[in-house]
């Protein structure tokens, strides 16, 4: 069975039978339900939603059609997750001051080198063991 989730009272099939029937009333609808969702959340995250839901407005207005809006907001978040200060540096800045609170060096882990592939084989009761 599909779970349906719904925006502002309206379902996926809602929202796509509106776009289709009715673009302006859809963009005035996406817009007020953004809005909403904005004004939900806690003061201290507000601005930096706005920022973000500008960002996302200007990648669309930029974009010669809808997939190519769709690809510009794909590679706004990979490069919040990959890119230089992204999530993935900050974790590895995490994973870095708890090996120095355990006293590990603090080199983070080497992504995308070559290494040894071990082959396990299974022991007694069942425990992995690398084989010899």
């Amino acid at each position: 069975m599909r779970k349906t989730t719904t925006i502002a009272g309206k379902d996926f099939d809602e929202w796509a039978a509106l776009a289709r029937e009715d673009p302006q009333a859809f963009e005035k609808m996406r817009l007020a339900a953004i809005d909403e969702y904005i004004a939900s959340v806690p003061d201290t995250h507000r601005q930096r939603l706005r920022r973000l839901q500008w960002r996302i407005d200007q990648e669309r207005r930029l974009a010669r059609n809808p997939m190519s809006a769709c690809l510009r907001i794909s590679r706004m978040m990979w490069d919040s997750l990959l890119g230089e200060g992204g999530l993935r540096d900050q974790l590895l800045g995490l994973a870095s001051v708890w090996r120095e609170d355990q006293g590990a060096p603090l080199s983070p882990p080497i992504v995308g080198e070559g290494g040894q592939v071990l082959a396990f084989e299974r022991g007694a009761q069942n425990q992995l063991r690398p084989r010899r």
